[in-house]
């Protein structure tokens, strides 16, 4: 009998693979990125069918293929339900997960970007919250993860910007969330964050072209 391993992440993909079957892509504590494939998942009734849509977060359990895992079983914790129920939400949501999928690398511990995941999904779910702030803290944040960023703003900005941006970059993920920018003030990290983003992540995402299309 194969060895099974149980990890801890987040379904970023889920595709259609053959007649019955789910390719997923998952975002894992232990070994960053990985491929996964879903036996049956697309049979109604199947076990593995609601533990293999995006948002997905839990603990999965897989064994080994050749080329990629097979998932077993999964318990998962959070299905982020209320984001099927907000369009914009969810595609800020869709937008988070295909950067997570740009930026995790297989075999790496995935740890940080997954705690910035959970909580960037959290906070979309947050009425005090705007989301383009979320989305703006989720890219700066996603950036430093990765090892590039600058450790001051690219252009001169106010201090309150500044030291929104000092905080991104020095707090943990779980305390990101915690404080709102007056409209003048948002209206400046945004526009600094996507001055970074631009420069940091040669990268078009499809998901944030929609994003973009629905908040224009």
């Amino acid at each position: 009998m194969r060895e099974t391993v149980t990890l801890t992440g987040m379904v970023l993909l889920s595709a259609p693979s053959g007649d019955y079957d789910r390719r997923l892509v998952l975002l894992t504590r232990e070994r960053g990125k990985i491929t996964a494939f879903s036996h049956g998942a697309r049979k109604q009734g199947n076990p593995l069918m609601a533990a293999s849509r995006p948002f997905c977060f839990g603990n999965f359990s897989l064994y080994e293929g050749r080329n990629a895992y097979n998932l077993q079983s999964a318990q998962i914790t959070n299905y982020f339900d209320g984001l099927s129920t907000d369009m914009e939400a969810a595609c800020y949501g869709s937008y988070f997960l295909e950067t997570a999928a740009y930026f995790a690398q297989e075999n790496l511990d995935g740890t940080e970007l997954l705690k910035l995941l959970y909580q960037s999904l959290r906070a979309l779910l947050r009425p005090a919250l705007p989301n383009r702030l979320v989305r703006r803290i989720f890219e700066l944040k996603s950036m430093v993860i990765n090892g590039e960023y600058t450790q001051d703003p690219p252009v001169p900005v106010s201090d309150s910007c500044h030291y929104a941006w000092e905080y991104v970059i020095c707090s943990p993920s779980e305390s990101l969330y915690k404080f709102c920018l007056k409209e003048e003030v948002l209206k400046e990290f945004e526009s600094v964050v996507e001055k970074s983003r631009r420069y940091f992540v040669r990268h078009e995402f499809r998901s944030l072209e929609i994003l973009e299309t629905l908040t224009a």
